[in-house]
């Protein structure tokens, strides 16, 4: 029991140092913007915009499959096979990215304090485009629901879609 409270408050003093770094770094403008959608705290975005980098290299449909979270495919002459994803890129950032769009299952009203502050921090096209990203990661999820997807399958691809 002491040693789970010791590697907690461990933990809890590396959330403090990279929230520290994040709020005065090249990233912080990227981190704010990512912070607006659901699931993503400060050590999630600080991960993601480091793991990119240079942002504009990647468009909302090509940004999936750099983090592996695109579908494979076998192909030969009409026949097409779609099979599990492909995992290239960073695990890390896909595991990022997978674990915050289980946020997006349950249903998104309106947002919360700490949302609302932090929309504050951004430009407005920026706030525009996360309320609607917010929404529509969680229809995503009602539409994989009503086709009765299975929670992983459905999940994986609320992530694909909050990478773009």
């Amino acid at each position: 029991m002491e040693q789970a409270e010791l590697l907690a408050a461990h933990s809890h003093r590396i959330d403090q140092r990279i929230a520290a770094v994040a709020r005065d770094c090249e990233y912080t403008p990227v981190v704010d913007g990512l912070m607006c959608l659901r699931g993503i705290q400060v050590t999630t975005a600080f991960g993601l915009a480091v793991e990119i980098g240079d942002w504009t290299r990647f468009t909302g449909a090509t940004i999936g499959s750099y983090f592996g979270l695109v579908p494979s495919e076998q192909s030969s002459g009409q026949s097409r096979h779609q099979g599990p994803i492909t995992k290239a890129g960073s695990r890390y950032a896909r595991k990022l990215l997978v674990e915050a769009a289980w946020q997006h299952r349950r249903p998104y009203v309106t947002p919360g304090l700490r949302p609302l502050r932090q929309l504050d921090l951004v430009g407005p096209a920026t706030r525009i485009r996360a309320l609607e990203g917010n929404h529509r990661l969680h229809h995503k999820w009602e539409a994989c629901d009503a086709r009765k997807k299975r929670s992983a399958t459905a999940n994986t691809a609320v992530a694909r879609e909050l990478a773009g």
